[in-house]
């Protein structure tokens, strides 16, 4: 009886959230754009004309319809970076996993809702190393009638930090695939698509003016491609709010670290002296053993300027301190300093895995025309993970297709001295399993840490650390208030471990993250939520890694009704 309740209020709240959703309509139109940067007229990849691209801004709730019209000449798809895709797997967007990608001068509409979520997001290319300058905010904002859980900021600027080659990225990545090498690094940063005044020729500069004794939303995304990133405010500190649009416990601190892939929302008081002061991102090397990087060094620094309302434009902006490119303690204890907002973590576990993230060689593939005897390569207990070429997994998994993956992705690390092997494996998750993945990043040659991003879910951070994890550290695990993210950077030479269940897509889900639905129990988390099958892409979100195989793929299984199996795919899904 209590399960039939539950499932009443779902029908009640989802029928609710469809008479309160609106629709909002986009078109993004991706064609080549040149922009003069860095002393160079550079030809790049864009969306509608703009760096960053256009911003889906939208209420929680609503649906988003996103015609997408290739005029570039590049394959591509889009990917919705931290949106369920609830009833909408064909629209998740990564290349080859969930669709066969837009062929040029192609076009694919992508639908799909917001139920369930608030806070900072964002979109991006998922193809090619097209995600350098595709890529744009994705806002959802608490639906009308309903309140931030944080005092409402007087004024919200997005922050968007990017990296700038002053070459084709397609070619980058070409290039380092035909060689086996990693790419070259990229030749600045940016915010909002701008690298600011410390860089040689630069002439713009990003401008957030605001009123003293104010408080501004800033909703800060790293859209880097390979790059964990240092972010300061000089003279003023941060309160962090939500971190991957998954609300946090208030944290203050004066210095943001986000990997790749991350958003972070904090508030910013301008209770400083009128005057002008640098936003500054730095890069965050991970990479060990690496070269010592002089963090003083402007030709890192990419700046904008936060300007007292008042003050000369032409007043020289107050400079941060920024911490040491390589202080793995800052970004350690940023990250281990954030706490979500009290929720019922599921429990028991049905799935207990471990996956080893492993960077090594391989014999160079006979397309590797430029490769010397071996190429890089990256692994997931041992797997080096390939794409299909023929059809995406998920058509794949619809049509029952043979031939196109295998599903014995292995649940542990394999023993020492086992050779790395390519393969198209996913692991297999029954409907509405709780799932518990330990993620370790031994400390090799070379190692550093991997964001890691999974498609479909948020999840639960119980707990990271240093070395190797060993059973006794379940014992820290946080059952209380534990952080949800869509992207863990698994720190070099250490370990973290993530929760969640296995429902994904279905008709509604409980936004865990949402204040109003915490102190439910996990059963009747449960109940509140179906599933349907889909093919959800788990991989590091070091673009760079992810053609050298850092990835692998959850295959969720159908549940026992009509409304949790996996839809049929849209009429204008793209084909191979």
């Amino acid at each position: 009886m209590a399960q039939l309740l539950w499932l009443a209020l779902g029908v009640l709240l989802l029928a609710s959230s469809v008479a309160d959703a609106a629709t909002a309509n986009y078109t993004f139109t991706v064609q080549s754009m040149k922009i003069n940067q860095l002393c160079n007229s550079t030809d790049i990849i864009a969306v509608n004309g703009q760096l960053p691209g256009p911003t889906i801004d939208v209420f929680e709730g609503d649906e988003v319809v996103v015609d997408v019209i290739n005029a570039s000449p590049y394959n591509l798809t889009i990917h919705w970076h931290g949106i369920l895709q609830k009833l909408t797997p064909w629209a998740d967007g990564p290349s080859m996993v969930t669709q066969c990608p837009i062929q040029p001068n192609g076009t694919y509409t992508y639908r799909f809702n917001v139920t369930g979520h608030e806070g900072t997001l964002w979109w991006h290319a998922h193809s090619s190393f097209l995600r350098a300058t595709v890529y744009g905010p994705l806002i959802i904002r608490p639906r009308n009638g309903t309140a931030y859980p944080f005092p409402a900021p007087d004024q919200e600027v997005p922050v968007v930090l990017g990296e700038w080659w002053s070459q084709n990225v397609v070619d980058v990545e070409k290039d380092a695939v035909m060689a086996g090498q990693l790419p070259s690094h990229s030749d600045a940063f940016t915010i909002n698509g701008l690298t600011g005044q410390l860089y040689q020729c630069a002439n713009e500069t990003f401008t957030a003016v605001v009123q003293p004794n104010t408080t501004v939303l800033l909703r800060v995304i790293n859209a880097a491609l390979n790059t964990h990133l240092f972010f300061k405010v000089a003279g003023h500190n941060f309160t962090v709010v939500a971190v991957d649009a998954c609300y946090t416990a208030n944290y203050t601190t004066d210095t943001l670290v986000l990997a790749p892939g991350n958003t972070v929302d904090a508030l910013v008081y301008t209770a400083a002296a009128p005057g002008s002061y640098y936003m500054a991102v730095e890069p965050h090397h991970t990479l060990s053993p690496a070269a010592t990087t002089d963090a003083s060094d402007s030709g890192s620094l990419a700046t904008g300027i936060l300007l007292y309302n008042g003050t000369s434009a032409t007043a020289t902006p107050a400079m941060p301190a920024m911490p040491n490119n390589s202080d793995s303690t800052a970004a350690n204890d940023f990250y281990s300093g954030l706490r979500g907002v009290p929720a019922a973590v599921p429990s028991p576990v049905d799935v207990n895995m471990t996956i080893q993230l492993g960077l090594g060689q391989l014999p160079c593939d006979a397309a590797q025309t430029n490769c010397s005897v071996n190429a890089f390569a990256a692994a997931m207990n041992g797997v080096s993970f390939r794409l299909p070429t023929q059809m995406s997994l998920l058509e794949a998994q619809f049509g029952n297709a043979s031939g196109v993956y295998t599903a014995d992705f292995p649940d542990g690390v394999p023993p020492n001295g086992t050779a790395m092997v390519e393969g198209t494996k996913v692991r297999s998750l029954p409907y509405n399993s709780t799932v518990e993945v330990v993620l370790q990043n031994p400390m090799a040659f070379p190692s550093e840490s991997h964001p890691i991003h999974l498609h479909g879910f948020n999840f639960f951070v119980l707990a990271q650390g240093l070395g190797t994890f060993a059973p006794g550290n379940a014992s820290a695990y946080n059952l209380v208030d534990p952080v949800a993210r869509n992207t863990i950077a698994v720190p070099a030479g250490g370990w973290a471990v993530i929760r969640f269940v296995a429902n994904n897509p279905g008709t509604f889900s409980v936004p865990l993250f949402q204040p109003k639905y915490m102190g439910l129990d996990s059963n009747s988390v449960n109940d509140l939520v179906f599933g349907l099958a889909g093919m959800w892409f788990f991989h590091c979100h070091l673009d760079a890694h992810v053609p050298m195989g850092l990835g692998m793929v959850f295959a969720v299984g159908n549940g026992t009704t009509a409304d949790s199996m996996l839809p049929p795919p849209p009429a204008d899904l793209p084909v191979c």
